[in-house]
């Protein structure tokens, strides 16, 4: 993509750091009435009145988190943006401002700078947030990512990940693996591509694996829903490292077990015969996979008929005490203990 011959290149250095900022963010609008000071000066001012601030940050790596042989920029944009607004969904918190970082290569042409913040402008329009600031400077090492985001949230209505008890029920928003299935496909792809280059890949029938892979959402429809419910979770954590150690983390930080019921996890049908084709254990791409950025958490015995027929929740457990660890209940209705599989962020 970035090597066509035929398309316009400008280089990143005919602008300049402040000239390229001034490129990026010339149109950009502000909605949120949180913001009282966005790009053009030194900081951002911000006024949350009531309101406790939320703030996460997320790096992303080129050849580490992406691989742009596959990873169309614009895509790439708009997936940095919702894995660092569903970590403020997490905390039951509603986003509401973000920075954006790059640290860019010279082989990156101002025209593919832009493409990425098309995605990056397209998922603050999308979840109705404000882009406030950032940085960029040069890379030796391609392109990086660092986006910061900040939500606001009532003290009564965070959602922490210790807040779990015995007899809580574990519950889980979406669908569970399709990400991960979704890159096993790309990459395959790509292998077939890189021996063959003529070769037209014919995806359609992986096409929502691969949209869950290149364009995730985050789940910020949630906070309300549980709202409009009567329901508060008890804990709360967001599904980007898979659901094994997503789990582990909640139980980890709450003093508590789990029985985790193998035959309740929502696994989309494309998912399920994709895996067939793959002769992978369904199972398996659920708990180790990542990438969902859908919603786990924990409610009471009493919000049970609240959400039991609700399409967008499945119940998927209980939370037992801590001496009685961490299983999977299989199918076959064996208890198995739950290891943590999923991504590491630390291992290459």
């Amino acid at each position: 993509m970035l090597e066509d011959k035929n398309q316009k290149r400008t280089s990143l250095t005919e602008l300049g750091e402040f000239g390229l900022i001034d490129y990026l963010t010339k149109n950009i609008t502000i909605n949120q009435e949180s913001t009282i000071k966005s790009i053009g000066d030194d900081a951002a001012i911000l006024n949350f009145e009531d309101k406790k601030v939320v703030v996460s940050t997320d790096l992303l790596i080129e050849g580490v988190h992406f691989d742009l042989a596959y990873m169309p920029l614009k895509h790439l944009g708009y997936k940095a943006v919702v894995a660092n607004l569903s970590d403020i969904c997490a905390m039951n918190a509603k986003p509401t401002q973000i920075t954006v970082s790059l640290a860019v290569s010279n082989r990156f042409p101002l025209e593919a700078i832009e493409e990425l913040y098309e995605g990056i402008k397209l998922a603050a329009k999308v979840y109705n947030i404000d882009i406030i600031g950032g940085d960029t400077t040069s890379s030796q090492k391609g392109l990086i990512i660092s986006i910061t985001a900040i939500g606001e949230v009532d003290l009564d209505d965070v959602a922490y990940r210790n807040g779990a008890k015995p007899t809580n029920l574990l519950v889980v928003t979406g669908d569970i693996g399709a990400a991960y299935m979704g890159l096993q496909v790309l990459e395959r792809e790509k292998q077939v591509f890189q021996v063959n280059p003529n070769n037209q890949p014919d995806l359609e029938q992986y096409s929502y694996l691969i949209e869950r892979q290149l364009k995730p959402e985050a789940r910020a429809d949630i906070k309300e829903l549980l709202a409009n419910l009567d329901v508060k979770p008890t804990s709360m954590i967001d599904i980007s490292d898979g659901l094994s150690s997503e789990i582990l983390h909640l139980c980890k930080q709450s003093n508590v077990g789990c029985n985790l019921y193998e035959e309740k996890i929502p696994a989309d049908p494309q998912l399920i015969s994709v895996c067939e084709e793959f002769n992978l254990d369904i199972t398996t791409i659920a708990l180790s996979g990542g990438e969902d950025y859908e919603l786990l958490f924990t409610i009471k015995m009493e919000d049970f008929d609240k959400i039991k027929a609700n399409p967008n929740f499945s119940i998927i457990g209980h939370m037992v005490e801590e001496k009685e660890g961490v299983h999977l209940i299989t199918r076959a209705n064996t208890k198995i203990p739950l290891k943590a599989r999923g991504w590491n962020a630390l291992e290459n």
